[in-house]
């Protein structure tokens, strides 16, 4: 047999419906730390972060028979992840986001050299503003595709939306960023 670190996700699924219950734990040892990310973007709490994870993993396992190895279990996890953190926003009743540090800005067009403008530090308290007014739905968008660089595809399983969708939530997504900050004061861009 394998090493199961040369397997794939779906082949791992297998081995834990079929053989051996254990395997899971490769599962969770891929998957811990991108999901506890992505959770984090959206929750911007470390408790709460963790115990969703906790929860999603614990659901993935109990639903482990009802998905299609035929498919993308990446998409799959991340869908229970999404679920998960989407119910806790709206048990919270509030938008929440933590922004990496990282160079957002250069998914946006400038006229201007914003960077000139702005230190890092100042370019990620704007983006940060800019992101909690954000709804969910062009949040999540926009961080499964540029912090978790996710594909179009592989957004659309996440989700569940139309890959026009997608690319629509994407780009309005960064429209209404423009607007909220251009709205806050930031220098012109576009």
């Amino acid at each position: 047999m394998q090493k199961l670190e040369m397997l794939s996700d779906e082949k791992i699924v297998d081995l834990v419906r079929n053989q051996d219950k254990e395997n899971y734990a490769e599962i969770i040892n891929r998957y811990e730390a991108k999901l506890s990310r992505y959770v984090y973007y959206m929750i911007k709490d470390r408790d709460i972060t963790d115990d969703i994870v906790q929860e999603s993993f614990i659901k993935a396992y109990k639903n482990l028979n009802s998905f299609d190895t035929k498919r993308k279990f990446s998409s799959w996890i991340y869908r229970i992840a999404h679920n998960e953190s989407i119910d806790e926003i709206r048990k919270r009743k509030k938008i929440l986001y933590q922004p990496l540090e990282v160079d957002f800005w250069g998914v946006f067009k400038s006229k201007t050299d914003i960077e000139k403008e702005l230190s890092d530090k100042e370019m990620g308290e704007w983006l940060k503003l800019c992101m909690t007014e954000l709804s969910e739905k062009y949040r999540s968008a926009l961080v499964l595709y540029y912090f978790e660089e996710k594909s179009y595809e592989e957004i659309s399983d996440i989700l569940r939306i139309s890959l026009g969708t997608v690319g629509t939530r994407l780009n309005r997504g960064k429209k209404m960023i423009k607007n909220i900050c251009d709205k806050k004061g930031a220098k012109a861009y576009v």
